[in-house]
């Protein structure tokens, strides 16, 4: 599994501790920027994830920001995706089980660290459960159309 992992400059700190967690792990990764704390605006960032992981050049992604509200809006206007903003890892096993999310959006200034990498854990973690819940993705992809 290969992980697109962006962010803006209030992300920035989450992304290098979420970046060291997956080093840690062998899981591999492709880092989107930004590569320092100026300024920068999170839509660009939000694409840049978004198209790599919707065109299949990595399996999922992982943006942050502030708040991961902004990345959440931006990632999910690009076709395909399905961004899940959690900070709790009930929400992001379910947005795996339930949702096949493909971007995990949090937030550094909402949560910290410690349950960030728990959250990572348990969504790269969490597989889609299929079933009934394929028919409601469908659903939600037909939305794009």
């Amino acid at each position: 599994m290969l992980i697109a992992i962006g962010s803006d400059h209030g992300g920035f700190g989450l992304k290098e501790a979420i970046k060291k967690f997956l080093e840690e792990r062998t899981i591999p990764f492709r880092d989107f920027g930004t590569y320092s704390l100026d300024s920068v605006d999170y839509p660009d960032i939000s694409r840049a994830v978004a198209q790599a992981v919707a065109g299949g050049e990595c399996d999922r992604g992982i943006i942050l920001c502030g708040t991961g509200i902004g990345v959440s809006i931006a990632a999910n206007k690009v076709r395909g995706i399905r961004a899940a903003l959690c900070h709790d890892t009930f929400s992001a096993q379910m947005s795996r089980e339930h949702n096949d999310a493909n971007v995990l959006t949090m937030g550094e200034r909402v949560i910290g660290t410690g349950l960030a990498l728990a959250i990572v854990e348990k969504w790269l973690a969490t597989e889609f459960a299929g079933g009934r819940h394929a028919r409601r993705v469908e659903k939600i992809t037909a939305l794009e159309e």
